[in-house]
């Protein structure tokens, strides 16, 4: 199995981006309160606090630790069938009787290639 994981500087990007959201929302959460707004505007900004924190978390351990989460997990039908070409009967992938192409998939952007191809034809790295 391949895997495409995200790089570290768009997740540390996407941590700066959680603590914004914690920012506004601690702003919200404040604001509202003080104006006396119903119960369920303050308790807004709560849960907007509460995702912020979990994702700021989750980037910032994508960003900083040594085994990265993948965005996509690459497998080919010998490693994982795929659950919807068996419950609705479509043939296996890499049956070249399916009119696709076998050889899977480029293990550097995740495009199909077929066999034949020495080469990835989206990111022109060497496949073999």
């Amino acid at each position: 199995m391949r895997s495409i994981k995200p790089g570290r500087g768009p997740s540390m990007m996407g941590g700066i981006g959680s603590l914004a959201g914690v920012a506004f929302g601690l702003i919200w959460t404040f604001a509202a309160a003080s104006t006396g707004a119903p119960i369920f505007v303050p308790l807004f900004g709560v849960v907007f606090i509460a995702l912020g924190v979990m994702q700021a978390l989750y980037h910032f351990r994508n960003a900083t630790g040594e085994s990265r989460y993948s965005a996509f997990d690459i497998t080919d039908g010998q490693e994982e069938p795929d659950p919807l070409n068996e419950r609705f009967g479509a043939p296996p992938d890499g049956d070249p009787t399916a009119g696709g192409t076998a050889g899977g998939y480029c293990p550097y952007c995740g495009q199909q290639i077929g066999t034949e191809h020495q080469f990835c034809r989206h990111c022109g790295r060497r496949v073999d």
